[in-house]
């Protein structure tokens, strides 16, 4: 039938050329909305409230701890600040054995704490960043699960068994490495003399390895992540180009997963700045800091304060440690929050 025959008959043609008859509803569909309006007027919003100040409160829970310790510590540690008689910040003592004479510093457990960690990190971010790219680009995925799995098993492990493991095991045998390298590279401030020639090589290398080791999974599980969700566009049309794998992991998979390997990296810091019982073991022979370098030994804030916990009798000794636990703390916060900022980045981005 012809446009003008149905036109002729009184029917009409809908867009799609089908002819309706004129007893047809043009708009049927819009009966079920006004339908269901009454019943979706009727429902009650007071669950959505419960619900949402419920979720309200959950996350305000943590930020409401996270002041309230930090209130803590501050308020414990300005008495001690004020009675002590050295320099807070420049001092290498960290004496508090007399209450009524507090001379204590951070300068040496500043130094030990961020070389072991900035070591770590540089040891355990290329080794993470291989190892995700294995399990996204190069593995079989038979062999990618099992092995990504048997990674991520490494942050099970209790800290203690690495400190046991790293002084007992790896310090002995990396010992050579060490001699090694101050014997030639001396001349270079990490390198230089300190406390390798201690029996058992407890130095900041031997924890740096350790700490290494210990944040391997963090930075490995984020960069994964992030390098999973590289578009396959994108990796499609660098292979249409006659790009190699590696063209396509260096054009593509590391520029689109850069934010979230630094944002990997700066947990795998934080975590490294925190750890307390595998580095107390691994350096508690070697007592010897504030060279710089890698071959000395001393106190991490944390093992410094795990080594003295049973002293906490008075409350002034006591408010020493607790300044230095403070200063942990807003070096650990500072560090998540650049972690934080760097993968919202990304999100955002």
């Amino acid at each position: 039938m012809t446009l003008h025959n149905q036109l002729a008959a009184g029917g009409r043609t809908d867009v799609s050329g089908s002819p309706r008859g004129g007893d047809t509803d043009p708009m049927p569909s819009t009966q079920t909305p006004a339908a269901s309006a009454p019943a979706l007027r009727g429902h009650s919003k007071t669950p959505e409230l419960v619900f949402r100040s419920l979720a309200t409160a959950a996350g305000a829970t943590i930020v409401v701890a996270i002041v309230a310790i930090a209130v803590f510590l501050l308020v414990r540690a300005v008495p001690s600040i004020n009675a002590n008689e050295a320099n807070f910040f420049t001092s290498a003592d960290f004496k508090t054995g007399d209450a009524h004479h507090l001379q204590f510093g951070i300068r040496d457990m500043f130094m030990v704490t961020v070389l072991s960690a900035v070591f770590a990190l540089v040891l355990a971010v290329p080794v993470g960043v291989g190892i995700a790219l294995f399990l996204t680009q190069y593995a079989p995925k038979p062999l990618a699960r099992p092995f990504a799995i048997l990674v991520d098993l490494l942050a099970a492990v209790p800290s203690i068994v690495f400190g046991l493991w790293g002084f007992q095991v790896l310090a002995g045998h990396i010992k050579p490495l060490q001699h090694f390298l101050n014997d030639n590279l001396g001349w270079l401030f990490l390198f230089k003399n300190g406390n390798v020639l201690i029996d058992g090589g407890g130095t900041i290398f031997t924890a740096g390895v350790v700490l290494a080791i210990m944040i391997l999974p963090i930075i490995t599980s984020v960069s994964r992540e992030v390098f999973q969700l590289t578009p396959r566009s994108q990796i499609e049309a660098a292979q249409a180009l006659g790009a190699t794998k590696w063209e396509v992991v260096r054009m593509t998979v590391l520029p689109y997963g850069r934010s979230g390997v630094i944002a990997g990296s700066m947990l795998g810091l934080g975590r490294a700045l925190g750890e307390t019982i595998a580095v107390l073991i691994v350096l508690h022979t070697a007592t010897k800091p504030g060279n710089w370098s890698l071959f000395d030994g001393g106190f991490t804030f944390a093992s410094k304060i795990a080594a003295a916990a049973s002293e906490f009798t008075q409350p002034l000794p006591t408010g020493a440690y607790i300044a230095a636990g403070f200063v942990l703390f807003v070096l650990t916060f500072v560090v998540n929050a650049l972690a934080r900022l760097a993968a919202g980045g990304k999100v955002n981005g």
